[in-house]
């Protein structure tokens, strides 16, 4: 468990510190803004405890000596504030990288450019709020789900919807697309993940059923060891990509399972320490989940009774994972 260093704006040229560090007092400081150097970096000085480092136009690097941890704090490279009037609660961007799709408390679902966040369609349908929209790797067609329980699927050309799935008993928390698309999935507060199928707009069956709300889901290619079981009765030919996929679900009773797409069959169970928020896949072996209580566990599919690691910066809720580069990006309720 490794010491966290937040940074708060205070007001301008000034900002708070703080360096918590599991089981012990947390330090708390100010940095403070002197000038500005010839060159438009500024000089900051950092109160007794803390060290500031190497400081550029769009990024601070602050140290804690105490704790032997150092954090590089980064601006927004670009701001769009024109396009939600509230909360985010849910955005994708595109595979080409043109367009963004977004969700908010404001009850909007809107696609919009992401060079310049200029708002190009405005996704209307859904009763209530939307929890969660993504785009199909063809990068012209939007997932997306609602408390309304119902799946849609959207032209981002045209804005029209062109399917809804209904089934779920429960408001929809998250979605998957399987392989180019032809089949989705989706997890709902009623303790479901379904597979439907897009062509006939129908589900093709309920590969769970968990009894506790499902928050978080990720399909991904399982390890060629890992056993996922025989499908009860032959799939129906409408099941395109399902074969040798595994499903993770993250769920509200503090479990995290895995389960096979095509045999419905469960992989693993793995027991956290609270609700599990989020979860994804880093590699055909290797997942992340995150949980109320702020840890991130990283497990081997292979052998799920222990953790590779468990990762815990603070304890505000794990609410999304995003495989980047050799590592992942975390967002964090706090």
């Amino acid at each position: 468990l490794s010491p966290a260093l937040s940074l708060r704006r205070r007001d301008e040229g000034e900002a708070w510190l703080s360096c918590r560090s599991p089981g012990k007092p947390t330090l708390y400081g100010s940095l403070t803004r002197r000038g500005l150097s010839t060159e438009g970096v500024p000089d900051i000085a950092a109160s007794e405890g803390f060290v500031v480092g190497e400081v550029t136009k769009k990024s601070i690097v602050i140290s804690c000596p105490r704790e032997n941890v150092s954090t590089k704090f980064l601006a927004p490279y670009t701001t769009f504030c024109g396009i939600h009037q509230k909360s985010i609660t849910c955005l994708d961007i595109s595979s080409g990288g043109g367009l963004g799709v977004s969700t908010s408390t404001d009850g909007t679902m809107k696609i919009w450019q992401a060079a310049n966040g200029e708002i190009r369609r405005l996704l209307e349908g859904h009763v209530y709020d939307v929890n969660c929209c993504r785009f199909f790797p063809s990068g012209l067609v939007v997932l997306s789900g609602g408390m309304d329980a119902q799946l849609k699927v959207w032209s981002a050309e045209d804005a029209s919807c062109v399917v809804t799935f209904k089934g779920h008993k429960g408001g929809i928390l998250d979605t998957a697309i399987v392989d180019r698309g032809r089949n989705v999935l989706s997890c709902s507060r009623d303790g479901t993940a379904r597979l439907w199928d897009c062509g006939k707009s129908a589900c093709l069956g309920v590969i769970a059923d968990c009894g506790s709300p499902v928050n978080g889901i990720a399909v991904g290619t399982a390890d060629n060891s890992l056993n996922l079981g025989t499908p009860e009765k032959p799939p129906s030919d409408r099941e395109i990509g399902t074969e040798g996929k595994i499903l993770l679900l993250a769920r509200e009773d503090k479990k995290l399972q895995g389960v096979g797409v095509q045999s419905r069959q469960p992989v693993f169970l793995f027991v956290g320490s609270d609700a599990f928020n989020c979860c994804t896949f880093l590699s055909s072996t290797y997942l992340l989940a995150g949980t109320q209580d702020g840890n991130i566990y990283q497990l081997d599919v292979r052998n799920t009774n222990t953790p590779i690691q468990v990762i815990h910066r603070s304890g505000a809720p794990v609410l999304s994972l995003l495989p980047y580069r050799d590592g992942f990006v975390a967002s964090q309720g706090n």
